[in-house]
């Protein structure tokens, strides 16, 4: 089978590779989509923490299982060759003072399929711990199922955040993330959602999805002040800008990421003068499998998010898309033999 390969730090090839054996209650799976998104730029630029090359590249994944190891179809899923299926990328030791509190996404062993030192899904087939498996409805669609781990992440987001009837919530960056914060805004009781992005082809994906309203600065906005903001650039200029326009007693949320050497100034008289809550998420805590049923409820609008699909020889053409900013969500699709533009 083929396979992306990033060999080392900013090194990129395509490999040809044995299809992989399913060990003990490990699942082989045919990989159907792979989505591209700010972790594989920083897996490949040799910025994320503890990352082991060579590494095979991509957690946003869905597939159909091919073969499953031994002790797999025993369990409570009891999957079936042919599942289709969604695969949380995390994996965790539990064993460590995170893991027993029930804070699995802190794990100080945290390892993510194509990431840190397990090999992810750019490639034709992968294997997953059957634990980290979703079995799917036999009429999703496969493809844009790739969204339900960035789905999985943005739900864990909002377990953070107060979730309160009437909230009027304001969104810093209009890109995967940023979309699916927004779509989840109104679930979450929000009487409005207002989202901001310098990028105005962004802001056009955002009303495919429905969001109404779209402006390239809050100074364009209605109101001056919001009871949640949250971050999804990762920009201190929108960090510092975003926690001046929090309502007293309302929220920030630090989503997007940041550099890890960046500060950001701000206020601590008014953080405690008006009860500003600052809070961070990282990754996925026992969101998945929510995550999964509501993606097949229809919660977000995934056609209008996937713009480009690729095949592997394009991943360079695709991660540099996404550095430039261009396009909405890029996907590699393994088994493709052309790269196709599915939203102009």
């Amino acid at each position: 089978m083929r396979a992306v390969v990033f060999t080392a730090e900013k090194r990129l090839a395509i490999e040809d590779r044995d299809i992989p054996i399913p060990g003990f209650k490990e699942i082989l799976i045919k990989t159907a989509a792979v989505g591209i998104c700010g972790t594989d730029t920083h897996v490949f630029d040799g910025e994320f923490e503890g990352t082991v090359f060579p590494l095979v590249p991509g957690h946003e994944a869905t597939g159909t299982i091919i073969e499953m190891g031994a002790g797999v179809s025993r369990g409570v899923c009891d999957f079936a060759i042919g599942d289709r299926v969604a695969v949380n990328p995390s994996t965790t030791c539990g064993e460590c003072e995170f893991c027993l509190n029930g804070h699995h996404n802190l794990c100080r062993f945290w390892n993510g399929l194509g990431v840190v030192a397990s090999d992810g899904a750019a490639q034709e087939y992968f294997l997953a711990p059957a634990h980290n498996v979703y079995r799917l409805k036999s009429d999703t669609d496969i493809f844009h199922a790739a969204l339900i781990e960035p789905l999985a992440c943005a739900i864990r987001g909002w377990d953070v955040l107060p979730r309160r009837l009437g909230d009027h919530v304001l969104v810093y960056g209009s890109g995967t993330m940023g979309l699916l914060m927004a779509q989840l805004a109104t679930r979450a009781g929000a009487a409005s959602v207002s989202i901001v992005d310098l990028n105005t082809e962004r802001l056009a994906t955002a009303a495919d999805c429905g969001i109404r309203n779209r402006f390239t600065s809050p100074d364009e906005a209605d109101r001056k002040k919001w009871d949640v903001v949250i971050d999804c650039t990762g920009s201190i200029s929108a960090i510092e800008d975003g926690l001046t326009r929090v309502k007293p007693a309302g929220f920030f949320q630090n989503f997007g990421v940041a550099p890890t050497h960046k500060t950001a100034n701000y206020s601590p008289f008014r953080v405690y003068r008006d009860e500003i809550s600052i809070v961070g998420t990282m990754a996925v805590l026992n969101s998945f499998g929510r995550a999964v049923e509501m993606f097949e409820a229809g919660v977000i609008n995934a056609a209008a998010m996937i713009s480009h699909s690729f095949t592997m020889d394009d991943y360079s053409v695709a991660l540099e898309m996404f550095r430039s900013g261009q396009g909405r969500k890029l996907q590699i699709r393994p088994h493709d033999t052309e790269s196709r533009v599915l939203v102009p």
